[in-house]
């Protein structure tokens, strides 16, 4: 069940991410609570209980702070990835502190990236932060797919990152297609 959860979760972040801000901050604050707290194998009370105040707290801090929503929906979006680094960097046990900075670090570059270029650094965030979640997911739904979720063996590490990878260019070109007035693309007239 929990993996059925992230994985749609994962798929509406990463091809609808753009389209609706109010669920791309849910499912984004979701995600990091999720993916935080699975770096450290909680059970699955514990990822949900997270996984719901991370999107209230998302949710409410975003609503405050509407002006500077891309700043935050960048964060998140980028903790989400921070988090998905940090486990196929560390293979094995995963160290607090390395997790820590990997985390903040890539959450304050997308946050950045977002509040300077909007729609477009969104569109990459969302893809990249769904696609970490709908691996979560598989590897929750499938004991063979476990290495989606915590790679340890060098040739997991590729497999898994090349995954990462193709479903996050499979979003882009999903949301690019179904939502170019978000990114202001004009459709070339038809000849």
């Amino acid at each position: 069940m929990s993996g059925i959860a992230i994985l749609l979760i994962g798929a509406l972040l990463c091809f609808y991410g753009i389209r609706s801000m109010h669920l791309a901050v849910l499912a984004a604050g979701f995600g990091v609570g999720w993916l935080v707290s699975d770096l450290f194998n909680a059970s699955l009370a514990t990822l949900f209980l997270f996984g719901l105040i991370g999107a209230v707290t998302a949710w409410v801090v975003t609503t405050l702070v509407f002006k500077f929503s891309a700043y935050f929906i960048g964060g998140l979006t980028g903790a989400m990835v921070g988090a998905k680094v940090a486990d196929v960097l560390q293979p094995g046990d995963n160290n607090w502190a390395l997790s820590a900075i990997v985390i903040v670090a890539v959450a304050v570059a997308a946050a950045f990236l977002a509040d300077k270029f909007r729609a477009r650094a969104l569109l990459w965030l969302t893809s990249i932060g769904g696609a970490s979640m709908m691996l979560t997911g598989l590897a929750g739904l499938n004991g063979a797919l476990e290495f989606l979720r915590h790679p340890e063996a060098g040739w997991q590490q590729v497999t898994s990152t090349l995954a990462w990878i193709a479903l996050s260019v499979a979003g882009w070109i999903v949301q690019r297609r179904l939502f170019p007035e978000k990114l202001g693309i004009q459709r070339a007239a038809a000849r």
